[in-house]
Parts: structure tokens; C-alpha cells; sequence
């Protein structure tokens, strides 16, 4: 358990320092991009906030607030505990719901997704698409390296981009921006990491 404990923290350390980072400033600049003007936005699995909190500052006319089924002691916006499934809001309460890398630790991503139609005019999605040569494992590798230290579900629920497409029908999404060119990562990360597993997108209900 102690060596356990040590790999977690020293992995923990260099995602921290290489990726992290990077990764919250790409995605809050990606997010913000899509947002409504003066848009309410709820943060499904928001974790900490820090990307709403970068959000907020690129875009200080909107307004974000969080739901996550793990709260954690600080976070960067106020959060609400949630069951994971249930949304505690009201029809059409939230001007854009948002879920960025939450989906796939869903058993049922269509289950949250439905969800988030019923309370969200439009729905902002940062997730995976498992789709290529070894994705599912270069997947389940950065959601290990990302996610564990943290005890994070781990379910390893990636969709391909046909389930995706399928799951966006079933609700009436209309994608109206598509993004799979990122930039979360530096070379030579970005050779293995990124390569079209990533993607970020905006919906509207038909």
C-alpha cells in the first residue's frame, strides 16, 4: 500500500507538471469560445472548478455553478453534491450544461446526457472518441494517470464516434461546432495522446 501511495504521488507529480495544466488553460479557452452570451451554465462532475474558473475569467459575463457526486474540501465554484444520475434542477433552469471528461466515468452516459436535455437549452460536451489503432487502451492509460490519485470511478466507458452520433440522434442534439484538433498536449505527447481521441462540442435541441 505505501509503494502504491508513492507510484500515485510521484505519477500525480509529473501529470501536474506536463499536463495538467496545459490541459485546464486549452480546455477554458476552448469552453469559453461556445458559451452564450450572459449564459447560466451548470458543471456536471466539475471536480475542483478550476476550468469554470478560467472560463469565468475569459468570460466575465456568465455565470457557472457545479454538481459533482464527490464534493471536493475547495473548489473554485460553488458545488452541489448529486447522485450521479438525478439532476437537482428544474426543466430548462440552465442556459448550457456542460460536461467535460465526465461521460465516460458514467456507466450509462445516456442516462446524464438526458438528463442534462432536460434542464440545459444547450449542451457543451469535452469527452473521447475510441476510435483508432489501440485508442481504448491509450484511453484507459491517461484516465489511470489522471484519475486514480484521485479515487475517481474509473469505468472506462469510452464511445465510438458512431455511439456517439447515435446517442446525440436518440436525444435530438444537433452538433453546431465540432473540435477534434485540441492541443492539450506538447509534442511528443501529443503523438500518442491526442491524435483524434478528443474532442469538444457544442448542441442545440432540434
Amino acid at each position: 500500500m505505501e509503494l502504491q501511495t508513492r507510484e500515485f504521488s510521484l505519477i500525480g507529480k509529473v501529470h501536474e507538471s506536463l499536463v495538467f495544466g496545459r490541459r485546464v488553460r486549452v480546455l477554458a479557452r476552448h469552453l469559453a469560445a461556445l458559451i452564450p452570451a450572459r449564459a447560466r451554465i451548470l458543471d456536471i462532475g466539475c471536480g475542483d472548478g478550476m476550468i469554470d474558473r478560467l472560463i469565468m475569467k475569459q468570460r466575465p459575463d456568465v455565470s457557472i455553478e457545479g454538481i459533482d457526486p464527490l464534493v471536493r474540501p475547495s473548489t473554485h465554484i460553488p458545488v452541489r453534491p448529486f447522485d450521479g444520475e438525478r439532476i437537482p434542477h428544474s426543466d430548462s433552469s440552465f442556459d448550457a450544461v456542460m460536461f467535460v471528461d465526465v461521460l465516460h466515468h458514467t456507466s450509462n452516459p445516456l442516462l446524464l446526457l438526458r438528463e442534462a436535455v432536460r434542464v440545459g437549452r444547450m449542451i457543451l460536451i469535452k469527452d473521447h472518441l475510441r476510435n483508432g489503432l489501440l485508442a481504448g487502451t491509450t484511453l484507459r492509460l491517461m484516465d489511470w494517470i489522471g484519475n486514480a490519485r484521485h479515487r475517481v470511478v474509473l469505468p472506462y466507458n469510452y464511445l465510438s464516434k458512431s455511439e456517439w452520433e447515435a446517442a446525440f440522434d436518440d436525444l435530438g442534439l444537433r452538433a453546431n461546432h465540432m473540435n477534434l484538433s485540441l492541443g492539450l498536449y506538447p509534442p511528443p505527447l501529443s503523438w500518442i495522446f491526442e491524435r483524434g481521441l478528443h474532442f469538444v462540442a457544442s448542441f442545440d435541441k432540434t
